[in-house]
């Protein structure tokens, strides 16, 4: 792919940076035939960052690499409930989004975030054992600890390390399609997608067997969505009434079983839209959403487009 047709991506490294929230993005967006993005990897300054766990980092870039990026990640820190982010930071993520770039913060980086003020008003989240102190220090947020990531447009937050696959995945969507996202989810061995709403984790009172029960009436319902999969068939999979694995499913993803499965057809359809030539009326059929009517209309108000203008815009091999 031409230079001038790559996404930038920074990975801003502060003092104290978490290993696996640094390594996420850089991997995920890393610059492949594949991917059409290019990564700097930065800091306040060039030279060396110290890190957490043992680790420090060697940034060949300063906050320079965040004037020239379309997508900021700031990754998780030690002690952000005690140490602001440096001012030159702060005003740097200022300038890159009003500029036009997107700040997507993983983890504890949504404290450095939150000090632009870009996230007043807006609803966050950052890892669940900081969130009460992220609402503390900055009272005009609406945190949500109960999520996996948040998508404000402009800005972005995610809870711990794992969820910020979740968010890079969800960015490679937007971006890039389904089909993108979800060859990356199997380049990383993770699961293709979990939504935003997910929650962070799952109760103790929820037996673990009965989580991985559920789990595996997901994956069996994925492979099934051409056919009829009813509350109470899902019920029967997970060997649980339907009033119970309504309420417990409900808690592990955020989504009422109906719910889930009606978006679990929708990303079928997405993938066959960007990568077959299959006419509309055989997609729904395919995917168990019926007729190409019923399609346009789960697009339009889950999506806000349409089946045909998303192929359009994300068709393999234009």
């Amino acid at each position: 792919m031409p230079a001038s047709n790559l996404r930038r991506v920074a990975v801003l490294v502060l003092e104290g940076a978490k290993p696996l929230d640094v390594g996420i993005p850089a991997q995920v967006f890393t610059t492949r035939a594949s991917m059409p993005y290019e990564v700097r990897v930065c800091g306040a300054a060039p030279g060396l960052v110290t890190g957490s766990d043992g680790l420090s980092y060697h940034v060949s870039h300063g906050l320079d690499a965040l004037a020239w990026a379309d997508l900021v990640f700031i990754p998780g820190y030690r002690s952000p409930d005690r140490e602001d982010a440096p001012q030159s930071v702060v005003d740097a993520l200022i300038a890159a989004h009003d500029r036009g770039a997107r700040l997507a913060a993983i983890s504890t980086g949504a404290f450095a975030l939150a000090a632009t003020g870009l996230l007043d008003g807006k609803r966050a989240t950052t890892h669940w054992h900081y969130t009460r102190a992220l609402a503390r220090r900055h009272p005009r947020l609406r945190v949500d600890e109960n999520v996996l990531f948040v998508d404000e447009g402009s800005v972005l937050t995610s809870a711990g390390a794992a969820s910020g696959v979740d968010l890079c995945l969800h960015i490679l969507r937007g971006d890039l399609g389904v089909a993108a996202s979800n060859h990356a989810a199997r380049r990383l061995v993770a699961a293709p997608y979990r939504s935003g709403g997910q929650a962070q984790y799952v109760p103790r009172s929820v037996p673990e067997p009965l989580g991985e029960r559920f789990a595996a009436t997901r994956e069996w319902a994925l492979h099934r969505l051409g056919e009829p999969l009813t509350l109470e068939a899902l019920a029967r999979h997970a060997a649980v009434s339907p009033r119970t694995f309504s309420r417990r499913f409900v808690k592990e993803t955020g989504y009422t079983p109906l719910q889930w499965v009606k978006r679990a057809r929708i990303d079928a359809a997405r993938e066959l839209l960007e990568c077959s030539e299959l006419s509309i009326e055989q997609i729904a059929a395919d995917v168990g959403l019926g007729t190409g009517a019923n399609l346009r209309l789960h697009f339009q108000r889950i999506l806000g487009t349409t089946p045909s203008d998303y192929r359009r815009t994300f068709a393999r091999g234009e």
